[in-house]
C-alpha cells in the first residue's frame, strides 16, 4: 500500500486543515452519464461541480465545518471503553433511575464545550438587542468596509461578552457566568405575523421536506421555509468537503475516521446553529423580541439631539414601529459614534454630556476610526464571521462566492483599538443596563402577575374562564368574552398571559430555570383553555427543556411521564394543529439532545423521539441522515453495567450507523457514508463473535451492497495480496485495529443470566429491522436454492 506521505498532491492544503489528515481514495475515470442503470447516476451532478472548486480561498466560507470549534480535527474516535469520559457524553447513571445525575446540566462540561448541543441552546436563547442607527452612522461604518451598517460591525462581538457576568435569580442568589452572550439584530427584521383564528380553521398543512411535492416548501405568508434553507446550507458544506477531500489529495485508502462520539459532528452542529439562529420575531414567544434597542448617531450629525428623538419616534409610533403584539416598553440605549480621525473629541464629549442630560444614564460614547483596516496594517486583526448568521445569509454568501470568477475573501479586518472599544461598549451596556433591566422586570412581573396567578384567587379565576357558572355546559369556544386571546391570533402585550410569557422567557435567558419552569407550567393550561395552540405548543416545549436542564428533584416515574406529556403536546400542537414545521423540529431535536445528556433510560427516550421525527418525515434528506448519525451516537454513549457492559446498545448503534450510511450514499456523500460504515464495523467488533452480523445472510448481503456502492463512489484501486484472493481482500480497509479485533474472540456471554430458554431468539430479534429493507435495496439476483456463506465485510 502506498504510504500517505508519498501520495501526490495537486494543490496546497493550507486552507483545509482537516484535508491533510484524511486518508482518501485514488480517483478513476468518471461514470458514463447516459447509463441509467448505474446505481450512482444521481450523484453525477454533484461530481461535475468539482471543477468549480479551483480556488482554495473559498474554504473561508466553509470554515465552520472544516475546523469546528471544540472538536478534534481529523482525530479518530476513541475506543468505547468504560472509563472514557468527555463533556458531551451522557451522564453516568440515569436521571430516570435511582442514584442518577441529579444536578443541573449546566454543571457539566457539555455546557462549556463549543459546538455541543447544550452549549448551542444556551447561546441561542439569549437577549436580543435591536440596532437602529441614523444614515450618518451607516455611512461612517460603510467607510470601514461594513456595508450592512453598525449591526454588521457589532454582531460578532456580542457572541461572547468579555469577562464575567453576574446574574441574580428570583431568590436573590447571584451566579457568575463567563460565556454570556447577546444577539444583535436589525430593528424590525424577521417578523412572523400570527395567523388569525377563523372558525377554528388553519391554513393548509405545510409539505414536509421529505414529501413528494417539488420546490422549496413555503411557510405562512409564502415565505421560504427556514428548514429548507438550513438543509441547503448544510448540503453546500457537505458538498464542498466531499469535493475538497476527493480532489486535493489522492492516497490509496479512504478515510479511517468513524463517527466521533466525544465531539459533535461539525455538520450536525451547523444544522442546529442555523436552525436556532433563525428564531423569528413571533407573537407566541418573546425570545426574538428586543430587550433593548441601540439608537446610534455619529459625531458628523449636524443636529444630533433631534436625530436621536427622531429615532425614538420611529421605534415607538412611526412607520418602523414593531407590531402591536410586541411590548414597546423595551430599553432604549443611546450611542454616539465618534470618528477618531475626522471629528473633534472635545465637541463629542460635550455632546455626550448633553445626551446624558436629555436621555438619562443609558448612553455610551463609542470611539472608532473611520478608515478601513487592511490586513497589512500593524494593529489590524481579522474580524471573524458571525457564528449565528441566518441560513439565508450564509446561503447568499456561498452563492455569491461561487458566482464570482475571482473569489473575494469575505473576511474583514478591524483595528485593534476599535475592537477594544467595541468590547468595552458591549460589556458596559450588558452589565450596567440590559441585565439590570431584565432583572428588575422579572422581579416586578413575578410579584405583580405570576404570584397572584399561583395563589388560590388566581386558580379560581382560571376556573372561571374555563367554566360558565350557572350552566351545566362548558364554553365551546376559546374566543368568548372571558378570554384575552385576540381573534387575530395573539395576546396583547398588556394581558397577564403575554406578561407571564415574557417573564418565563426572561428567566430562561437569565438561566433561572426554576422560575422559568414554574411560569411555563402555569401558562400551559391557560393557553390550552383559550385554544391558543401555538402558544400552547411553545409553552410545553420550553417547560420540557427547562425541566431537563434544571436540577432534578422528582421521582423517576413522575419525571419521565411529565416530560413525555409536555413533548407530546408540544409536538402535536406544532405539527398537527399549527402546521409549524420549524417548531416541531426544534422541539424534538432539542429535547432529544437533553435527554441524551441525562443518560440511562433517557437515551432510549431520546431515540424514540428521533424515530418520531423520521416517521413524520419532517426533515429533508440531509437532516434525515444527520439525525440517524445522531441516534447511533446516542446508543453508543449508553454505558452498560459490569465487565460485560450489560444494558449497552452497541448493536442498535451499529444499526443506525448502517442506516445513516445508506442515507448518505443515496445523496452521494461518500465520505460521510464511509465514516458511518466504519462506526458500524467498530460497534460490531465490540460484540462477541457469535453475535456478529455475519451470522445473518440478509443483513450481511445488505451491508455488502452498501459497501459496493461506497467503493463505486470513492473510485478505489484495491490492492491485491498475492495470487490467493477472496472476497475479504476486496473490502475496504477496516477501522478497527488488532487490539479491537481481539474483542471478537472474548468469551461468550453467559446466556443463563439473560434468558431462560430460546437463546437464539434474542439475537435474531436484534437484527429484525434489517430484514424488510433487503428486498427493496438488494440488486443482486438470489441464488437458486444454494445459500452461500455471507461475505466477510469487517462487520462480524
Amino acid at each position: 500500500m502506498q504510504p500517505l506521505e508519498d501520495a501526490p498532491l495537486t494543490e496546497p492544503v493550507q486552507s483545509l486543515p482537516m484535508a491533510a489528515a484524511m486518508r482518501l481514495p485514488r480517483q478513476r475515470q468518471s461514470l458514463p452519464v447516459g447509463d441509467s442503470s448505474h446505481p450512482l447516476e444521481a450523484s453525477l451532478p454533484s461530481l461535475l461541480l468539482r471543477e468549480r472548486r479551483a480556488n482554495p480561498s473559498a474554504a473561508s466560507l466553509f470554515r465552520s465545518t472544516l475546523t469546528p470549534p471544540g472538536s478534534r480535527s481529523a482525530s479518530p474516535a476513541p475506543s468505547l471503553s468504560i472509563g472514557t469520559r468527555s463533556p458531551s457524553r451522557a451522564m453516568s447513571g440515569s436521571v430516570f433511575g435511582g442514584g442518577g445525575f441529579k444536578q443541573s446540566l449546566l454543571d457539566t462540561g457539555a455546557a462549556e464545550s463549543p459546538g455541543d448541543p447544550l452549549n448551542l441552546i444556551l447561546k441561542s436563547f439569549v437577549p436580543h438587542i435591536a440596532i437602529h442607527g441614523s444614515q450618518d452612522v451607516n455611512d461612517l461604518v460603510a467607510e470601514k468596509g461594513f456595508t450592512g451598517g453598525l449591526w454588521e460591525l457589532l454582531r460578532p462581538f456580542g457572541e461572547r461578552v468579555q469577562g464575567k457576568v453576574a446574574i441574580r435569580d428570583s431568590n436573590g442568589g447571584s451566579r457568575t457566568w463567563e460565556d454570556f452572550s447577546v444577539r444583535f439584530t436589525r430593528f424590525g427584521e424577521g417578523i412572523e405575523d400570527p395567523e388569525p383564528v377563523a372558525g377554528g380553521m388553519r391554513s393548509p398543512p405545510l409539505t414536509a421536506l421529505n414529501g413528494q411535492s417539488g420546490g422549496i416548501p413555503k411557510g405562512p405568508g409564502g415565505r421560504p421555509n427556514l428548514i429548507a434553507q438550513v438543509e441547503r446550507v448544510v448540503d453546500r458544506h457537505l458538498s464542498y468537503a466531499e469535493d475538497a477531500y476527493m480532489g486535493i489529495t489522492s492516497p490509496t485508502t479512504p478515510t479511517r475516521q468513524a463517527l466521533d462520539i466525544d465531539a459533535t459532528s461539525p455538520y450536525y452542529a451547523l444544522y442546529l446553529r442555523r436552525l436556532l439562529s433563525g428564531i423569528p420575531l413571533s407573537s407566541h414567544e418573546s425570545f426574538a423580541h428586543p430587550v433593548a434597542c441601540v439608537m446610534a448617531i455619529s459625531s458628523r450629525n449636524p443636529s444630533p439631539i433631534e436625530a436621536l428623538r427622531r429615532l425614538y419616534t420611529e421605534t415607538s409610533s412611526g412607520e418602523h414601529r414593531l407590531p402591536q403584539w410586541v411590548d414597546g416598553e423595551y430599553l432604549r440605549y443611546y450611542v454616539l459614534v465618534h470618528d477618531e480621525e475626522r471629528s473633534d473629541i472635545t465637541k463629542s464629549l460635550a455632546l455626550f454630556d448633553q445626551m446624558k442630560r436629555h436621555f438619562g444614564l443609558h448612553c455610551h460614547l463609542l470611539r472608532i476610526r473611520s478608515s478601513e483596516s487592511a490586513e497589512t496594517d500593524d494593529d489590524s486583526i481579522p474580524l471573524p464571521r458571525s457564528d449565528w448568521m441566518t441560513a439565508a445569509e450564509e446561503l447568499a454568501d456561498i452563492e455569491k462566492g461561487e458566482s464570482q470568477e475571482d473569489f473575494e475573501d469575505p473576511t474583514r479586518h478591524i483595528f485593534e483599538s476599535d475592537a477594544t472599544a467595541i468590547r468595552t461598549f458591549i460589556r458596559e451596556m450588558v452589565i450596567q443596563s440590559v441585565i439590570p433591566t431584565m432583572e428588575r422586570n422579572t422581579s416586578l412581573w413575578n410579584d405583580q402577575v405570576a404570584s397572584r396567578r399561583r395563589g388560590i384567587s388566581g386558580r379560581f379565576m382560571s376556573l372561571s374562564k374555563r367554566w360558565t357558572f350557572g350552566s351545566s355546559s362548558r364554553s365551546s369556544s376559546g374566543a368568548g368574552g372571558s378570554t384575552n386571546y385576540d381573534a387575530l391570533g395573539f395576546y396583547r402585550p398588556d394581558t397577564p398571559e403575554a406578561i407571564m410569557r415574557r417573564l418565563a422567557d426572561f428567566a430562561f435567558m437569565l438561566r433561572d430555570w426554576k422560575l422559568a419552569m414554574s411560569t411555563y407550567d402555569l401558562l400551559r393550561s391557560d393557553f390550552q383553555n383559550d385554544k391558543a395552540w401555538k402558544y400552547h405548543a411553545a409553552a410545553n416545549e420550553m417547560a420540557a427543556l427547562s425541566l431537563l436542564i434544571m436540577p432534578q428533584n422528582m421521582s423517576s416515574k413522575t419525571r419521565i411521564e411529565t416530560i413525555n406529556q409536555m413533548l407530546e403536546q408540544a409536538f402535536y400542537s406544532y405539527h398537527i394543529r399549527c402546521q409549524s414545521l420549524y417548531g416541531a423540529i426544534r422541539c424534538t431535536v432539542l429535547a432529544l439532545e437533553l435527554l441524551r445528556l441525562r443518560g440511562g433510560s433517557g437515551i432510549d427516550e431520546a431515540v424514540r423521539w428521533g424515530i418520531r421525527v423520521l416517521e413524520t418525515r419532517l426533515m429533508g434528506p440531509v437532516g434525515d441522515a444527520l439525525l440517524k448519525e445522531r441516534m447511533a451516537i446516542c446508543y453508543a454513549s449508553k454505558q452498560g453495567a459490569g465487565s460485560q457492559a450489560w444494558g449497552s446498545r452497541k448493536r442498535k448503534s451499529a444499526l443506525w450507523s448502517v442506516l445513516g450510511a445508506e442515507a448518505w450514499i443515496a445523496q452521494s456523500k461518500f465520505i460521510q457514508a464511509q465514516r458511518c460504515l466504519n462506526e458500524a464495523r467498530k460497534m460490531y467488533s465490540l460484540l462477541p463473535g457469535e453475535c456478529g452480523v455475519q451470522n445473518f445472510a440478509v443483513a450481511s448481503d445488505f451491508l455488502a451492497h452498501l459497501n459496493d456502492q461506497l467503493k463505486e463512489g470513492l473510485r478505489i484501486d484495491m490492492p491485491t495480496r498475492g495470487d490467493e484472493t477472496d472476497d475479504g481482500d476486496e473490502e475496504l480497509e477496516l477501522l478497527v485495529d488488532e487490539e479491537s479485533e481481539t474483542l471478537d474472540r472474548r468469551r461468550a456471554r453467559r446466556t443463563s443470566l439473560i434468558i431462560s430458554s430460546g437463546g437464539g431468539g434474542a439475537a435474531s430479534l436484534e437484527t429484525a429491522p434489517l430484514t424488510p429493507l433487503a428486498p427493496a435495496r438488494l440488486s443482486s439476483v438470489e441464488d437458486e436454492g444454494d445459500v452461500a456463506s455471507p461475505r466477510q465485510d469487517g462487520f462480524g
